[in-house]
């Protein structure tokens, strides 16, 4: 402190108003020197003595200051503070302030000082000085790092923060918002001072958010609420805002300070949740679940409203197991007293499920009761809480015992379908075989029920199904097991019917039982059946074995003319066997491309000439030469071998044709036969035309020959369009084998057929029966007034050629007239 006396401070002994030098006291010197009023100012540093005026009389140093006044000393503020210490106190707290160097720069000097009073009255300041300047700039420039510290931390946590920090003034205007309100919204801090950051709250949100924040203003409560904001891309995202005041000594409101919080997602969290949990109480009520909810540790027990209905409960009875097991019914009360210990002890797994029938409280009625528990764990694994749901399943196992009977009934009969019965034959036959002892099985088949159906109708065919039913189950053996196995279709199995005779005892019965017509609408309809029969042990050691036996049994019953019982023997399973070759050899000769059509002429039998031809399968055989059509005839009665056939005769045929033409031959109309199956494909018209401009035959060098067996069955609409389509493309319809089929003068009518041919059996005892040839003349005649061609089939004599011209049929086709050749054979007249 020395260095500070020499080096910046003035000569104390000039005056500063004047700049005169004075002597200093003996007194003053003395009392600087050896006053203890300094010790009470230690440390001591620079001693120095002023008067009441401020001018200091003496210093213990040279250091200029002496004579001077502080107001010349020190700057404005200074001597403010300095004035406002000396007047307070007598011995106030030390002071910073700045005092001149030598160098002339200010420095910072802490002053102390204590007034005191002499005996003669006068005031004098005693002090001391101290260079604090270095000291008090390391501390300013620590003080100023410590801020720009602060700062930095500051800004740095505010803008990682995802939250947007602000202030507002006690009235609630908005003073500070945080950078991140920008990066948020898009509209900059100043925009929302005061009442501007009302502008980005979504408009459902403001008078709500107004009004709460006014509450809170007035009540000085902190306050904490959602609203939406607008966001940068003109969306909505959902705020919390958090704030509260802050209030100085005496409460008032001096600032408030909060935070704006993102916490969209867990808004959209929350109400998702709320949504799933509002769905799952109406899932619960649309579905109409009864709810028992099981506290283990408390054993309180909760059953819902609709469980209380469920079960016919009034709300003031109480929840109780003792109740449960009252109302259930007596066969299910140990299975739920398992149910309820299991709860009870805890040992009640994770998922159980059971099905319960109930006595309902309020009426007694019995109801289906389902059930499905779920059994929540502590993390020890102890069950803490057991929820089951209950569903009133009666009119679900009502429908479903609806479903399953119909699953296994016709339900027009309402016997057993084939499912059903075929399950039952395999059980019985496999607890027959362990036993040794037999049983019969028949299959029937009701005669001529297509007919019915096309004849009187659909609904005639049905009551005549039902009919039938009801007489086969009036006289079935009591044991028996009938079923309905197909459209027309019929079984039954009878343990007491043990052998052949048994079978042919009681298929008797019901043929002479159906000899009795059935009326439906004032109409009687016939009934016929036909029967195979088969014996298990006899026939049979396997179901599917005995089966196989009555249904060959049946096919021999409606081959040898229907009405009768057929029983199984050795013979019937060769014949199948035959059917089996026949039909594998139609599908050899179909795959390998045998078959080749022959060509009977039909002859004007006034004149010889040739008018056209009918073309007629036959086929090749590797070994055996050429064969017939009836060495495969079972695969006739395949469709889809019938309609392949078909197909390979038609390509054949107009390939024969179109070689005639182009040779410059006329073969006239060249029939050829087609099948029921052939029109059940519903294109078959469009098939024949479609070969036929692809050959360049024209239409009316072909003729379709049917039987009348195409128009009855259910297919009779698109025969009716096929042969329509026929005609109009001047593809001219004979109907082959007329008078011995089925066919009524309605057909002659309704459908467009052209030739009418006369079967053989007619034609072959013309001469001797009286009976054949007045058919033979009604069918001329009646063709003859439809104004259709007649031809007749079979013609074998001279003879008899002459007796069909007798009778106006001027067409005929027969051996007599020319045997069927093939292509190459033949030459047909040079076309005209």
């Amino acid at each position: 402190m020395d260095r500070f006396a020499e080096r910046r401070f003035d000569d104390f002994r000039r005056a500063l108003d004047d700049g005169q030098r004075i002597d200093i006291s003996l007194h003053d010197r003395n009392e600087i020197l050896f006053s203890p009023v300094f010790d009470h100012l230690s440390p001591s540093l620079s001693r120095w003595i002023a008067d009441a005026r401020g001018r200091i009389l003496a210093t213990d140093q040279d250091s200029g200051l002496a004579g001077q006044t502080w107001r010349a000393l020190l700057d404005r503020a200074d001597r403010r503070v300095l004035l406002k210490a000396a007047i307070a106190a007598e011995q106030p707290q030390p002071l910073t302030v700045r005092l001149p160097g030598t160098d002339g720069q200010r420095r910072w000097c802490l002053l102390r000082m204590r007034r005191m009073t002499s005996t003669d009255g006068l005031v004098r300041y005693y002090g001391t000085l101290e260079d604090v300047h270095d000291r008090h700039d390391s501390q300013a420039r620590a003080l100023e790092r410590a801020l720009a510290e602060s700062r930095e931390h500051y800004r740095w946590s505010v803008e990682l923060s995802p939250q947007v920090p602000w202030t507002a003034a006690p009235d609630g205007a908005i003073e500070e918002v945080g950078p991140r309100w920008l990066n948020l919204t898009g509209m900059v801090a100043k925009k929302a001072l005061g009442t501007g950051w009302l502008v980005a709250l979504h408009p459902d949100d403001l008078p709500r958010t107004i009004t709460i924040w006014t509450k809170h203003l007035a009540s000085g409560a902190p306050i904490d609420i959602d609203y939406r904001i607008r966001l940068r891309d003109g969306n909505y995202r959902w705020m919390r805002a958090r704030a509260a005041a802050r209030r100085d000594e005496q409460g008032q409101i001096v600032r408030w300070y909060g935070t704006l919080e993102d916490v969209h997602a867990q808004k959209l969290a929350l109400r998702a949740l709320a949504d799933s949990e509002e769905r799952s109480r109406l899932a619960v009520q649309a579905a109409r679940l009864g709810i028992w909810d099981f506290d283990v540790a408390t054993g309180e027990r909760r059953w819902s409203a609709e469980f209380r209905a469920m079960l016919g409960l009034s709300e003031d009875q109480p929840a109780t197991s003792e109740l449960a097991l009252s109302i259930v019914h007596p066969d299910d009360r140990e299975t739920l007293r398992v149910m309820l210990d299991a709860v009870a002890s805890g040992a009640v797994p994770p998922h159980f499920e059971a099905t319960l029938r109930v006595h309902r409280a309020s009426d007694g009625a019995l109801r289906w009761i389902r059930s499905s528990g779920w059994t929540t764990r502590s993390e020890s694994g102890r069950a803490q809480r057991v929820i089951v749901t209950f569903l009133d399943v009666t009119d679900q196992r009502d429908a479903e015992d609806r479903i399953r009977w119909a699953a296994t009934h016709d339900p027009m009969t309402r016997l057993p379908n084939r499912a059903l019965w075929q399950a039952t034959l395999d059980d019985m036959a496999e607890r027959q075989g362990q036993t040794g002892k037999r049983f019969g099985l028949l299959l029937l088949d009701i005669d001529d029920l297509k007919r019915t159906n096309d004849s009187l109708g659909h609904d005639a065919g049905d009551a005549l199904l039902c009919a039938f039913a009801g007489r086969l189950a009036a006289i079935a053996p009591p044991d028996a097991l009938l079923g309905r196995l197909g459209g027309d279709e019929f079984g039954l199995i009878a343990p007491s019917l043990t052998d052949g005779a048994a079978l042919e005892a009681w298929s008797a019965k019901l043929i002479e039982s159906l000899r009795t017509p059935h009326v439906h609408n004032g109409r009687s309809i016939d009934c016929g059946v036909s029967i195979g029969g088969a014996v298990f042990g006899d026939h049979g050691d396997r179901a599917e074995d005995l089966l196989k036996a009555a249904d060959l049994a049946l096919y021999a019953s409606k081959a040898a003319g229907r009405g009768r019982l057929t029983l199984f023997h050795s013979d019937l399973r060769a014949q199948a066997q035959q059917r089996s070759s026949m039909i594998g050899m139609a599908r050899s000769i179909i795959a390998d491309r045998l078959v080749t059509p022959y060509y009977q002429p039909k002859v004007d039998l006034r004149n010889g000439q040739i008018l056209g031809y009918e073309a007629l399968l036959r086929w090749h055989h590797p070994r055996l030469g050429l064969q017939l059509p009836g060495s495969i005839a079972a695969g006739f009665e395949h469709p889809e071998i019938a309609v392949a056939l078909t197909e390979q005769m038609l390509d054949s045929v107009l390939r024969d044709v179109r070689g005639w033409l182009q040779a410059g031959h006329d073969p006239g109309r060249v029939a050829i036969n087609a099948s029921a199956a052939d029109f059940a494909r519903g294109d078959f018209a469009d098939r024949v035309l479609e070969q036929l401009a692809l050959f360049a035959v024209p239409p009316e060098h072909l003729e379709i020959e049917v039987t009348e067996t195409v128009f009855l069955g259910r297919g009779a609409g698109q025969v009716e369009r096929a042969l329509q389509h026929f005609s109009e493309a001047g593809v001219r319809v004979a109907l082959d084998d007329f008078g011995t089929g089925f066919a009524s003068l309605s057909h002659l009518k309704q459908y467009p057929v052209d030739i009418l041919k006369i079967d053989r059996s007619f034609v072959s005892n013309i001469e001797e029966d009286a009976g054949d040839a007045a058919i033979v003349d009604a069918i001329v005649k009646l063709g003859g007034s439809f104004g259709m061609d007649v031809v007749a089939e079979g013609v074998e004599s001279a003879a008899q050629a002459d007796r069909l011209l007798a009778h106006g049929c001027i067409i005929g086709q027969g051996f007599h007239l020319g045997r069927p050749q093939p292509c190459a054979a033949i030459t047909p007249p040079l076309a005209k």
